[in-house]
């Protein structure tokens, strides 16, 4: 559990802890991705030594770095719209986000 620091000084228990699971489907999400990358790189082994296939072993070893850059991409993703829905919705995030850019 994360806690963050409001303008009032007051500490505030992050939201990503408790309600609804969504830190669950994240950590889903990524598990299924590792999973994925795995099996890829099994499936590229068993071409490219077992098979003797080395063309397709090496087109499929492609793809468990594009599946976690992906995934990466996506958890990216979420963690930026729920600071933007945390600054945004917080009174005085906007004025906060001005003052850390020197506007």
């Amino acid at each position: 559990m994360t806690l963050l620091q409001s303008e009032s000084g007051a500490a505030e228990a992050d939201a990503s802890s408790g309600e609804g699971g969504e830190g669950m489907t994240e950590t889903r999400g990524a598990d299924i991705a590792l999973l994925a990358s795995a099996a890829s790189v099994l499936l590229a082994w068993h071409q490219f030594y077992l098979k003797g296939n080395k063309t397709r072993g090496l087109f499929i070893g492609l793809w468990p770095p594009t599946i976690l850059a992906f995934s990466s991409y996506l958890n990216q993703r979420a963690i930026l719209d729920k600071l933007d829905q945390s600054l945004l919705g917080s009174p005085g995030g906007l004025d906060s986000i001005r003052r850390l850019l020197g506007e």
